[in-house]
């Protein structure tokens, strides 16, 4: 397919012909101007995710329902994928861990989904709302404390990162040298620091992990997981567990990371008028956390939107651009708040919305109203977006606000001693040791 020479010039790092790179600072700088260019295309547009690794993107929000709720046409089972099964793609290749088949949820589809998926729903369903927020509110009561007599925090690194790895932990019933590795490894896969060990310790862990289970089972996620009337395998729980710590803590770090950062630029919100909640829809609607994903398959040559497809493509949704679609703009205000595609749809929508839209509102909730005066420490459009296909991410996100006075020693000593005491928390820098054992050493003083 090619492009009329009339057309508008594509915006930078965009070549005016053949396939838009989705990758690189420029498309990290401004995907916005590479949605609109993929508009000439049609409905759909060929990409580039990474050096030599093709795929079809739709950009329509009609076209991607109907992708999205097309299982009998479009399969999510990556085995299908050709150009891998070729040998056209490197395993190595950096955007190959997102799209490789694992013998998950996401991965799966007909009565294999049907029960993988059930099982999933009906554990995440179990979460109590009510429990949950009090564990965000320990969580970010913690990480706040870390920072809050510096007067100045990365707020995506030293809070929004962290957060969701530390509230996962707790949910799934991780102890201390179990949640350590846990953090480590998700941390290592999705920032690509030694990501193949990264990797093994994280398979490692979770493997443990259900087999302490097995021997001990907990009020947790995990647990619940195994009680499932689905009996799911030690390798299938070990998948579930992965895809959920892994799938759930990106997102969330993305989606509290841009929410904070739409609330201290923009006056609607930095003046108290908006709730956080609407700052939330509008950061799904606009600049969604997981900006391009939804990978299918075909499972046999199709004409869809416009575009002849062959049986093991790999066509994704592109999220954000499907939500900004111009010919849906005019009716967008008179449909739901949750009528945006952020979430996904169809059978493999998200199973965690709730829980995730939950963690995300009280961790903002709760560091707005513990540093009132918190505002951004350079100018918006100073800031930097990780590159890559797949997530609308900041790489730091810098802030100030008036110091908090650390409490001295001698009142926490006195604070201890009485009914309740055990509220007053330690200062400064969490004791040497894991992330998860800090946390928990912290809540038990």
């Amino acid at each position: 397919m090619s492009i009329d020479s009339e057309l508008p010039s594509p915006p930078p790092g965009c070549p005016a012909h053949g396939r838009v790179p989705m990758y690189g600072p420029e498309f990290a700088a401004d995907p916005n101007a590479y949605y609109e260019w993929m508009r000439n295309f049609g409905a759909t547009a060929p990409v580039e995710l990474a050096p030599g690794v093709n795929a079809t993107l739709v950009t329509d929000y009609l076209a991607s329902l109907q992708l999205l709720q097309n299982p009998d046409t479009f399969r999510k089972d990556s085995r299908h994928w050709r150009d891998f099964n070729h040998g056209l793609i490197s395993p190595n290749s950096p955007v190959v861990p997102l799209l490789a088949y694992r013998p998950n949820c996401m991965f799966s589809d007909g009565s294999d989904h049907l029960r993988l998926r059930q099982a999933v729903t009906d554990t995440m369903a179990r979460v109590d709302a009510h429990q949950l927020n009090r564990n965000v509110d320990r969580v970010s009561t913690y990480l706040i404390e870390q920072f809050h007599s510096r007067g100045s925090v990365d707020l995506l690194n030293d809070y929004a990162k962290l957060l969701p790895l530390f509230v996962f932990s707790e949910l799934f019933g991780c102890p201390a040298d179990i949640g350590d590795r846990i953090i480590f490894g998700i941390n290592g896969i999705f920032d690509g620091i030694n990501a193949e060990k990264a990797n093994e310790v994280l398979a490692q862990s979770v493997a443990e992990l259900v087999a302490l289970r097995r021997a001990k089972p907990g009020d947790d996620v995990t647990s619940w997981l195994m009680e499932h009337p689905a009996k799911l395998t030690d390798e299938e729980m070990a998948h579930q567990l992965v895809l959920l710590l892994g799938a759930g803590a990106e997102p969330l770090r993305n989606l509290i990371g841009n929410g904070l950062c739409l609330i201290l630029s923009d006056e609607r919100y930095s003046g108290g008028g908006m709730l956080v909640e609407d700052a939330i829809d509008e950061v799904l609607w606009n600049n969604p956390p997981m900006s391009n994903y939804a990978p299918h398959y075909p499972v046999a040559d199709v004409d869809f939107a416009g575009t002849r497809l062959n049986a093991g493509d790999l066509v994704l949704v592109s999220f954000a651009a499907a939500n900004r679609d111009p010919a849906f703009s005019g009716s967008r205000q008179l449909l739901s708040k949750r009528a945006h595609l952020a979430w996904s749809t169809g059978p493999h929508g998200c199973p965690a919305k709730d829980p995730a839209q939950l963690i995300t509102v009280a961790a903002i909730e709760n560091l707005l109203n513990r540093l009132p005066d918190i505002e951004l420490a350079v100018p918006e459009d100073s800031l930097t977006w990780r590159p890559g296909p797949f997530n609308r991410a900041l790489a730091a996100l810098p802030a100030r606000f008036t110091p908090v006075r650390a409490e001295k020693p001698q009142a926490a000593s006195q604070a201890q001693a009485q009914p309740g005491g055990n509220q007053a928390r330690p200062q400064g820098k969490p004791e040497k040791g894991g992330l998860w054992s800090s946390f928990l050493t912290w809540w038990k003083v």
